[in-house]
């Protein structure tokens, strides 16, 4: 597969621009409509500005872009075989079940634990976008880096951080991820390369930029010939308005870095709607402004993610550059646990709800005789079970010293938190009561 140039975006007014953009937006993500726009029906034709077309060279770009609709026409043109029309095999589709279903598992009893009390402060849940986190973070070695926002428990489980560990970062316990220290927004594994979840919208684009110029600076500079490593950052369709998503297309353009932006597009934004808040609602048109390619696919389907994922990860190990994917999806439940859920519309969670992403890969698989039933069930009885044991396990976990408590506060801490004889201030039993020296 690769993305080829499909059409020249030709210049028009200010006027027309608006006008065009204003008519088009009931229908370009409204999930009730069923136009050849919406992603419901068909993945959007995506365009560039050919190198053939008479903008000056400075705003020319030979951005290649395709739709994956074409690229899957394209695979079943090539082949003759009935197998090798298939975009999986029977092994894929059980990983990337497994791993759908560990996520809407996890995050299922992440809401029953929220409720009994056993998370504090707020907690947002995946349920609806496990394809984008598993048709990405399935594709990636060990040593490629995730960045992630807020809703970061699928993603981090995707990338191999066991269940157990980020259920105890959940309860707050020692044997967490971050040992207690981070909950719920903030799942980090060294080991795994998942450099963080990040509570404000927008802060982990900079450090996903800088994850990747790593990697380019350790193959160019430090002469590190297998350095082929990529980084994937996750972010949504409200922080697409924000500074460091421009920024850090920019630089990441310019230096040709081995970056995949991922916009898990849920068309809310906490309860602003995406229609309401961004001038052109189609992000993935920002991409080739800026000289990359711009994808935009049905995030509601793994198989469809999975397909442009492999073209984006392979561009960026080849030395090509960053992508901007776009990934239309939905939020089965509300912004987080504290939210009623009430502003979006009925009919539109019905929709979507209909379009549930496990249970269009579990049907694909049934069609094309990938897997039985029983396989699925054993699939299903074995991530019960995990999850059933990530909780014993968190449950029974003990809590973080008090030693630990201004760990990770300070650069120094001597003179603060670290008292002349060498021991944690806070050590002091005065210390909460607000009378310890210091």
């Amino acid at each position: 597969m690769s993305f080829s140039t499909i059409k020249i975006i030709q210049p028009v007014s200010v006027t027309s621009t608006k006008t065009t953009a204003r008519s088009q937006e009931k229908s370009l993500l409204d999930p009730l409509k069923s136009n050849n726009n919406s992603f419901l029906v068909s993945t959007n034709k995506l365009r560039s500005i050919s190198s053939k077309s008479n903008f000056p060279s400075f705003i020319r770009r030979s951005s290649s872009i395709s739709a994956v609709s074409d690229v899957v026409k394209e695979k079943k043109l090539k082949s003759n075989s009935a197998i090798s029309n298939l975009l999986i095999t029977k092994e894929e589709g059980l990983v990337l079940y497994e791993d759908m279903v560990l996520g809407r598992a996890f995050e299922d009893m992440c809401a029953q634990m929220y409720y009994r009390g056993k998370m504090f402060g707020f907690v947002h849940l995946y349920n609806g976008q496990e394809a984008v986190s598993t048709g990405f973070i399935k594709l990636l070695k060990k040593e490629d880096s995730v960045v992630s926002t807020y809703r970061d428990h699928v993603h981090a489980l995707s990338k191999g951080v066991p269940a157990r560990e980020v259920m105890s970062e959940l309860f707050g316990k020692a044997t967490g991820c971050c040992r207690g220290q981070g909950g719920s927004m903030h799942m980090f594994s060294k080991e795994h390369n998942l450099i963080g979840g990040f509570a404000f919208i927008g802060e982990g684009i900079p450090v996903a930029t800088g994850a990747a110029f790593t990697s380019r600076y350790k193959r160019e500079v430090l002469k590190q010939a297998d350095c082929d490593y990529v980084t994937c950052a996750f972010f949504g369709d409200g922080t697409c308005n924000n500074g460091q998503f421009f920024e850090c297309l920019n630089m990441a353009a310019l230096w040709k870095l081995p970056i995949i932006f991922v916009v898990e597009n849920n068309l809310w934004a906490i309860g602003m709607s995406h229609l309401r808040s961004t001038s052109d609602p189609e992000i993935w048109k920002k991409g080739p402004a800026f000289g990359m390619p711009g994808i935009h696919v049905d995030g509601m389907d793994v198989l469809k993610v999975r397909e442009v994922a492999k073209e984006a990860v392979d561009r960026a190990r080849r030395g090509e550059g960053p992508t901007l994917i776009e990934c239309e999806t939905y939020r089965l439940r509300g912004h987080s646990l504290a939210d009623p859920d009430e502003l979006r519309d009925p009919e539109e969670k019905a929709k979507y709800g209909a379009r549930d992403p496990i249970k269009a890969l579990k049907k694909y698989m049934f069609e094309n005789n990938l897997v039985t039933e029983v396989e699925l069930k054993a699939v299903e009885k074995k991530i019960d079970e995990l999850i059933e044991d990530a909780v014993e396990f968190a449950e029974a976990s003990p809590h973080p010293e008090r030693s630990q408590l201004l760990e990770n506060v300070f650069a120094d801490p001597k003179g603060f938190g670290i008292g002349p004889d060498g021991k944690y201030r806070c050590e002091d039993p005065k210390f909460t009561q607000g009378t310890a020296h210091v």
